[in-house]
């Protein structure tokens, strides 16, 4: 289940003063690849170099930590005789596979995907156009021209269980993820949640609904965004018009009849497989 993914004990604050060690881990990410062992993730688990094996001499960037163990980045590519033996480079999506940890692990990629996104697009004002700095204080970028100051952007998104009676409506993407979804888009500006999962399920699915419910959030650093999770009932007519531009299914499917993602890490699958075993609220 997703509470049981992200570690309880994430030290997230801003502390400009912490210093990389030997022995403390390096995410090593240049857009949206992440440096691994090879050999490791061939066995379904993930694997960072620490600071040591990295041949180069650089002040990394303190992101957080996990426990007791400290993370932090190099957004540099590395070249072929700065690798450690046996690390490459792969994509952070490719961790979504079934059965891979340790889970604080997976947590540290998606949410360092997360950040070095943000530093390699925060390179410049948006403002002034002048270059931006670190700034001393708290997690943010500084305009040392205009004074502008930009924080991490996390974009809301809302993820949909639409109830038939025994049914949830399952989708599939046109392109990239193949595995089974649910309804699910980002936020527009002067939209609340609510309106969000009205639209979105009329957009994909030309449905209405009602009874919308929260049911709990995700960080989710792969696509930048927070997930919003939640389940509604079909309201009225309950014949799908698909959206085909977004979509290439999207169907009915009864309860013991719903085939889950691989991997228990997404907050889709947590409500995916919560329907299945008919636990919805």
């Amino acid at each position: 289940m997703v509470q049981d993914i992200y570690p309880h004990k994430l030290h997230n604050e801003f502390d400009p003063e912490v210093k990389a060690t030997e022995n403390d881990i390096l995410l090593c990410i240049v857009n949206g690849r992440i440096l691994i062992h090879l050999n490791c993730f061939e066995n379904k688990e993930v694997v960072f170099p620490k600071v040591k094996e990295i041949q180069i001499h650089s002040e990394y960037r303190y992101l957080f930590s996990i426990d007791s163990t400290k993370y932090f980045l190099c957004d540099m590519r590395l070249e072929d005789n700065q690798i450690p033996s046996g690390y490459g480079y792969v994509e952070e999506r490719s961790l979504r596979i079934e059965g891979i940890g340790p889970k604080d692990n997976l947590f540290a990629a998606i949410t360092g995907k997360h950040l070095a996104d943000w530093y390699r697009d925060t390179k410049f004002c948006g403002r002034c156009g002048h270059k931006m700095v670190h700034s001393t204080k708290e997690r943010a970028m500084v305009c040392p021209e205009c004074h502008n100051t930009v924080y991490p952007r996390i974009m809301p998104a809302v993820i949909v269980g639409v109830i038939n009676g025994d049914k949830l409506l399952l989708t599939k993407y046109r392109t990239g993820f193949k595995y089974n979804a649910l309804i699910a888009g980002f936020t527009e500006i002067g939209e609340t949640v609510e309106e969000t999962v009205k639209r979105e399920v009329m957009e994909e699915a030309g449905i209405k609904v009602n009874n919308i419910r929260y049911y709990k959030s995700q960080p989710w650093g792969s696509a930048n965004d927070i997930l919003l999770g939640f389940f509604c009932d079909v309201k009225g007519n309950d014949e799908i018009s698909m959206d085909t531009n977004e979509l290439k299914y999207a169907d009915w499917v009864q309860r013991d009849e719903i085939i889950l993602q691989p991997g228990e890490f997404s907050l889709t699958n947590e409500m995916m497989k919560l329907f299945k075993e008919n636990k919805v609220e």
